[in-house]
């Protein structure tokens, strides 16, 4: 739990106790309109807060620590609007907080509908040859879905790979893993130049190619793939059927999995998240203690929520220059849907323009919400003269709550009234009335065009005088 608006919930437990709003806020040491703020879900009970109300009321505070998933407000207020239905954010948060389980169905029958919209429209183009829209890739929806409800952390391969992780060297971990794999497995690596192919295992000799081309780290990470769909097979097969994603979706998160294992065993989780605490989260650093390119590090540092072992939570993405989402890891509540785009406002769009150079940036979404953003660029690809490079930047973010943990907050104002940058979820899911980037109108609003007036736009979603 974590800034979550769980005023019934307070309101309940403080009547139960025959408090008056005066009474709890001395004793939570808050002014009595805050609380009463917090009681009427429009501030969130903070961590702070929290641990007041533990000291106070013991375990009848538990239930506080499960509730309050922010995501999943951002999930609906994603899915709502992407039909036209606008819905208050105090609503939407009273929905998540007080029905969490009302709150999935609806998600889950917004993706049902999504899921038969595009296969209708796939039907409608194999039929006509007309498509009104492309279908979308639904299976890769699918899996990163499937990543993000789980925050990112599949504790089940996390444990099963660290054993064999904190074994391996720095320098030559592939060599390390090939005589593992020829003494267990009798399976044996060939490092070579297959075009465009980085593994791929042949059962019938028993060889596993691997791209000579590839750094160390990476080779360890493909024979670390491979080994996962060994000796983690009944595991993944396991989280595939609980999954509930259908048979024709499972094959590519049975890929992601015995991926996250391979991330996990290159990284073994207490030695990297000691490390990651003792630089204070310093990507560079972590990457050459580690023998780790820059993504590498980032996407790791998203996954570190093992109960009773976690690191910051972040928010990991990958986007390219057209501003398409190749990657994106939760493991906290920031949600950008996959329906409004992106906020060109945001410093990872501003990293292409600066190669190689790590930018930071506080950021504020409409509801209020501030988080600390990292990003840079990195490049894929080559490792031959005429081969293509993919360039892409990488933004690793977390709650301002957290910045203070990273060695990226120096310097910087995390809570001056001027000092983030106003951003939000994308254009068509974004409620600021005068962006000077914005590219469309919010979804379910009414356009309020004004032939007599002009602004940043040619519509306006509020009602001019």
């Amino acid at each position: 739990m974590k800034n979550a608006y769980l005023g019934r919930q307070l309101r309940r437990l403080r009547e139960n106790h025959g408090m008056t709003q005066a009474a709890l806020a001395r004793a939570l040491e808050l002014s009595p309109s805050y609380l009463n703020q917090i009681e009427r879900n429009q501030r969130p009970l903070t961590l702070t807060v929290l641990a007041r109300l533990d000291e106070l009321f013991g375990t009848e505070a538990l239930p506080f620590h499960e509730a309050g998933d922010g995501r999943l407000t951002s999930r609906l207020r994603a899915a709502l609007a992407d039909q036209g239905v606008t819905i208050s954010t105090a609503e939407l948060h009273d929905l998540a907080d007080n029905s969490p389980a009302l709150a999935k169905v609806i998600l889950d029958m917004r993706r049902r509908l999504r899921n038969a919209t595009e296969r209708a429209d796939l039907l409608a183009e194999q039929v006509s040859g007309q498509p009104d829209a492309p279908a979308a890739p639904t299976a890769f929806e699918a899996v990163r879905d499937y990543f993000y409800t789980r925050r990112n952390h599949i504790d089940e391969l996390d444990r099963a790979a660290e054993p064999l992780g904190t074994l391996l060297p720095i320098a030559g971990r592939a060599d390390a893993l090939t005589t593992y794999l020829a003494d267990r497995h009798r399976i044996r690596v060939e490092m070579n130049a297959e075009a465009g192919t980085l593994r791929r295992f042949d059962p019938q000799t028993r060889i596993l190619h691997v791209a000579s081309h590839l750094s160390d780290a990476q080779q360890a990470f493909q024979i670390g793939t491979q080994l996962a769909l060994l000796e983690e097979a009944a595991t993944i097969d396991r989280l595939c059927q609980k999954s509930g994603m259908s048979p024709e979706d499972q094959p590519l998160l049975r890929i992601g999995l015995a991926n996250y294992y391979a991330g996990a065993l290159i990284l073994p989780y207490a030695e990297f998240l000691s490390a990651a605490e003792a630089t204070r989260y310093d990507i560079e650093l972590l990457a050459r203690r580690f023998g780790v390119g820059f993504e590498t590090t980032c996407h790791r540092l998203s996954t570190l929520q093992r109960s009773g072992e976690s690191g910051v939570p972040f928010f990991f993405i990958r986007v390219d220059r057209a501003g398409n989402i190749s990657k994106r890891q939760s493991a906290t509540d920031f949600h950008f849907s996959r329906f409004g785009g992106s906020c060109p406002l945001w410093t990872i769009y501003d990293a292409f323009s600066r190669p190689g150079e790590v930018l930071r940036q506080v950021a504020q979404m409409p509801d209020g919400r501030r988080y600390l953003w990292v990003a840079r660029t990195v490049s894929h690809g080559g490792g031959r003269f005429g081969a293509p490079v993919k360039n892409f930047a990488v933004a690793l973010g977390c709650d301002i709550a957290q910045a203070e943990r990273l060695v990226y907050a120096e310097g910087l104002d995390l809570l001056g009234p001027d000092a983030a940058t106003p951003i939000g979820p994308g254009c068509k899911l974004c409620d600021r009335p005068a962006c000077p980037q914005r590219a469309f109108p919010m979804i379910g609003q009414p356009i309020a065009a004004q032939p007599g007036r002009t602004g940043f736009a040619p519509y306006s979603s509020e009602s001019l005088p």
